[in-house]
């Protein structure tokens, strides 16, 4: 399987600029703060219509934790439907019930009510209580991949668990390292764990172009963006490692 490589698009610029970067796939989503929300339609449907690599869009209502009450998951439900019917490739989401498990129950319902589209779990498994626990949980509900740092900040503080986890996940899931994923280290990550795939935000702040600021207001005017130089080599040295495995 040759190694692929997810970037996150906080934005449309961000997504074409991953594109043109090498990029894979695409985790749709807004809310860089708040760790990754659900993007808007319009958003949705412009990324759909300039992106040709695949797209996966976030489900997640709200920042905070991972634990919905009936209005969030109604709001998760008409997501899923709505970027079924926008030609998105897969879905990326997590629900975990109070005592850090993973809530199967609604986790099916939004993986049944996504097929065909595939899916990802994401980093809502870094607040599980039982890691490998919560693997076989996912496995069984048919998620595509795992989005992790180990249970980390970042994927590079535990390798140890990555490495657990592909062993035991034994190719019935892809196990996904993320979290300051970047050019300096995912080699490293490559080569500890034998992960295949990797998540990386690749991003830069961008400084705005207005020429009047109010000097009134304390506020920054600058937003988060995807690095294309940063994609590209981070995107070769995958291929080279791949070659280099040959």
């Amino acid at each position: 399987m040759d190694n692929k490589l997810e970037i996150i698009g906080f934005n449309i610029e961000s997504c074409v600029a991953a594109q043109e970067g090498g990029a894979d796939r695409i985790e749709l989503c807004v809310s860089p703060e708040e760790g990754g929300t659900t993007p808007s339609y319009g958003f949705i449907k412009s990324a759909r219509e300039k992106l040709q690599i695949k797209l996966y869009t976030m489900i997640r209502p709200r920042g905070g934790d991972f634990l919905y009450n009936g209005n969030d998951f109604e709001i998760m439900q008409k997501d899923v439907e709505f970027c079924k019917k926008s030609g998105c490739d897969g879905i990326v989401t997590g629900i975990l019930t109070p005592d850090g498990k993973v809530d199967k129950k609604r986790c099916r319902e939004l993986i049944d009510l996504a097929y065909p589209l595939e899916a990802t779990f994401h980093r809502a498994f870094d607040r599980v209580d039982n890691p490998l626990e919560a693997l076989e949980d996912i496995i069984d509900l048919g998620f595509e991949r795992i989005l992790t740092s180990g249970l980390k900040n970042k994927a590079i503080e535990n390798t140890t668990l990555l490495t657990d986890l592909i062993k035991k996940a034994a190719g019935r899931i892809i196990i996904m390292p993320g979290s300051r994923v970047n050019s300096e280290n995912i080699i490293s990550i490559a080569e500890t764990t034998g992960a295949k795939e990797f998540h990386s935000s690749a991003s830069f702040l961008k400084e705005s172009n207005m020429e009047y600021i109010n000097p009134k207001i304390n506020e920054s005017l600058n937003h988060i963006s995807v690095n294309k130089d940063e994609v590209k080599k981070m995107k070769e040295l995958l291929n080279d490692f791949r070659k280099d495995e040959k």
